[in-house]
């Protein structure tokens, strides 16, 4: 009978479980390390895909996304050869080589529509980069 007693009786769902504050220290640092793991620098990029098409004799073309949190008035862009945020006029106005997308020993010219740009190496090597 006191058996019966005991089972009928419950505790009051709605409370919080008594845990040490250690435990809910480690769930709080815990939640925040995964949310600020997923997040980029203000400022900064990173790489998230890269393909390579070789299947051509002497050319090689390939394709990369970017993953960017620039700050305001700045958008995705190319500096030196790798994605960097850069001011948003630029991209605008499509003055690709203001920039500065190709690496300090090449020379950057403007596709003739606009829609991109080239690296010329000093061996005579064209690298050309078009826009979406």
């Amino acid at each position: 009978m006191a058996l019966s007693r005991k089972l009928g009786r419950r505790r009051n769902v709605t409370t919080w479980p008594r845990m040490s504050s250690t435990f809910w220290a480690a769930v709080l640092l815990t939640s925040l390390l995964i949310v600020y793991c997923g997040q980029l620098a203000a400022g900064t990029c990173e790489i998230v895909t890269l393909d390579r098409d070789s299947s051509q004799p002497r050319r090689t073309i390939a394709r990369q996304t970017a993953r960017c949190a620039c700050k305001k008035g700045q958008i995705a862009g190319t500096t030196r050869a790798r994605p960097a945020c850069v001011d948003a006029l630029i991209v605008r106005s499509r003055q690709w080589c203001e920039m500065t997308p190709c690496l300090d020993e090449e020379g950057c010219d403007l596709l003739v529509n606009h829609s991109g740009w080239t690296c010329t190496q000093p061996g005579g090597r064209v690298k050309t980069t078009t826009a979406l």
